[in-house]
């Protein structure tokens, strides 16, 4: 138990010092740069460097107690920014994945709304397109087929929209929806409703991929986080603009290499492992997931609504 808690507890420290401390010293001193050079004196290093002397000579920061006291209050306020950066993190999680979007503020909805119905209208442009095209490619006279390039145009075009028709005014919520589309298109399984009992049945190593792969999305939308925090400071500092900017790019496209890697481990869990719970469920079943196996799981996994009420005529 002592190994246990010792590797528990280093853990947790390496945890704290990278995810929470380190960016939030790098914050502080960006901050401490803002503050005393401003916006007339944005760029002055040897000013920068004349004031950080000179509080530096100061007799509360050069004794021993006064360090103490220095660097306690260091570590304590960088990680008060890690946590504000993880708070503001975990929001913008939520609106990169735009779970029940449709229930947001009246302010937000409204809009998002207007821009799923015009991601639909260009997806099922580029969708027309792409099948007309496959169409055309089968005539029998290979001098009446179209340029193969127009259908991987239009593919391409359809793909970056989103894989199935947009639900979801972003990107990556489209892709997660798009794995739950398909599983109910090809298998009738609905995975909102499988993955609670799926997910402690998987392989190990599958099991710490999908955790993994949820770890790095949450770690890529703290990067936002960041990048959020930076945008007050160029207010008294035009530099920590550019940071902002450069970290916010940074949180866009790791956030959407996670949730395609976190969406495709969804799809692999859910096609190769839905039969083994079928299996520990009782289910008499052999082979691969069909749809018959996904409806019945489906509707057997699915909690039933509550009774109506008693009547009390009488």
């Amino acid at each position: 138990m002592g190994g246990l808690w010792g590797e528990l507890g280093r853990k947790l420290a390496d945890r704290w010092l990278s995810l929470l401390v380190l960016p939030g010293v790098l914050y502080l001193a960006v901050a401490a740069a803002a503050h005393t050079l401003g916006q007339r004196h944005a760029l002055d290093a040897a000013r920068l460097i004349r004031e950080v002397t000179a509080v530096a000579g100061q007799p509360a920061v050069t004794q021993l107690g006064g360090q103490i006291v220095l660097v306690g209050a260091i570590l304590i306020a960088s990680a008060a920014a890690g946590l504000v950066a993880e708070a503001a993190g975990a929001l913008i999680e939520r609106l990169v994945l735009a779970v029940g979007w449709r229930t947001w503020p009246l302010g937000l909805s409204v809009p998002a709304d207007r821009w799923v119905r015009r991601k639909q209208r260009r997806w099922d442009d580029a969708h027309r397109l792409h099948h007309e095209q496959q169409r055309l490619s089968r005539a029998p006279d290979p001098a009446e087929r179209p340029d193969p390039a127009v259908g991987r145009a239009a593919l391409a075009r359809r793909t970056r929209i989103a894989l199935e028709r947009p639900e979801r005014p972003t990107w990556s919520g489209d892709r997660v929806q798009a794995v739950a589309l398909r599983l109910d298109r090809d298998h009738r399984l609905d995975l909102a409703v499988l993955w609670p009992y799926l997910e402690p049945v998987l392989p190990d190593a599958l099991a710490a991929r999908v955790t993994e792969s949820r770890a790095a999305l949450t770690r890529a939308t703290t990067l936002a986080g960041w990048a959020v925090l930076y945008v007050p400071l160029a207010g008294w500092w035009w530099p920590a603009a550019p940071v902002a900017l450069v970290l916010a790019t940074a949180a866009r496209n790791r956030t959407r290499g996670c949730v395609d890697a976190y969406a495709r481990l969804l799809d692999v869990a859910a096609r190769l492992h839905t039969p083994d719970l079928a299996a520990q469920l009782g289910f008499d079943h052999t082979g691969p997931l069909t749809p018959d196996l996904g409806a019945r799981l489906t509707h057997h996994l699915r909690a039933q609504p509550p009774p109506p009420p008693a009547s009390t005529d009488g």
